[in-house]
């Protein structure tokens, strides 16, 4: 239910949505009795769509997140395994194509080409489903595909497909692997959703590294430089939106007792 329920509420809480919704009711108000009202919720809707489309404010709050963990420290004892979030792989395409089809968060992905040389004896999990309401062809079945392309051994990978989001990805990897007090594991996601995944996996109880990949940001020097475009201001307006309101979710329903994880 919590699944079905957070699917719904963040279609229509994303700003971008919530925006067209806004600009649609007040255009609608226009031939109403309601003409002012109307004329405000274009103007509003309007004023929102510049500001997050061309204003920095969207980038600024997407550094947040992205700087919130660190690059991963590899001091130490060698890891006992590494855990690769899902959301590199498209499912749907990958299957009407038969190709392993990559999406923005390739990432996640490609980074185990050098890890898996780096570390021969880690397991190397890829947890991931199809986050789909609908569900659909399973994700981790072109990670396995792909891995293996890199020359990793079929027999070291293992693989989570149940999950649906990133509460799952914890709660299902946790069970899998039945991580020991004393072993080292590290989590591979993109850095702006490396908060609300900690949360997910602190609050199962699995303790994990993060090892942040995907970065979109620099390093603060072109924060306030503009877009070019409205698509890709709204666009990071909206995974701002979706990973703060995750981590409010997760923290007001128990699922986490942190507001916004920080290392440790």
């Amino acid at each position: 239910m919590y699944f079905i329920v957070s699917k719904i509420l963040f279609f229509f809480t994303l700003p971008s949505n919530l925006l067209i919704l806004l600009a649609i009711a007040g255009t609608v108000m226009l031939f109403t009795k309601r003409v002012r009202a109307g004329r405000v919720l274009l103007v509003m809707s309007m004023l929102c769509i510049v500001v997050f489309g061309l204003s920095p404010l969207s980038k600024v709050l997407f550094h947040v997140l992205e700087s919130r963990f660190p690059p991963w420290n590899a001091s130490g004892p060698a890891p006992t395994g590494f855990i690769i979030l899902g959301g590199a792989i498209d499912p749907d395409i990958s299957a009407a194509r038969n190709e392993v089809t990559l999406t923005d968060a390739a990432e996640r992905l490609t980074i185990m080409a050098e890890l898996a040389r780096r570390y021969p004896n880690a397991r190397i999990v890829y947890t991931g489903g199809n986050g789909s309401l609908f569900g659909g062809p399973v994700e981790a079945t072109y990670a396995t595909r792909l891995l293996t392309s890199f020359g990793i051994p079929p027999q070291r990978i293992e693989i989570e497909a149940r999950s649906r989001n990133t509460l799952e990805n914890a709660i299902y990897t946790k069970a899998m692997v039945a991580p020991k007090s004393d072993e080292r594991w590290v989590m591979i996601t993109s850095a702006f959703h490396m908060a609300r995944a900690m949360a997910a996996f602190r609050g199962v109880g699995f303790e994990v590294e993060a090892f942040p990949v995907d970065w979109q940001t620099g390093d603060g020097h072109d924060l306030l430089w503009p877009f070019r475009s409205f698509v890709r201001g709204l666009e990071l307006v909206n995974t701002v939106a979706r990973e703060f309101l995750g981590l409010l979710s997760y923290r007001v329903s128990g699922r986490s007792h942190e507001l916004f994880p920080a290392p440790r």
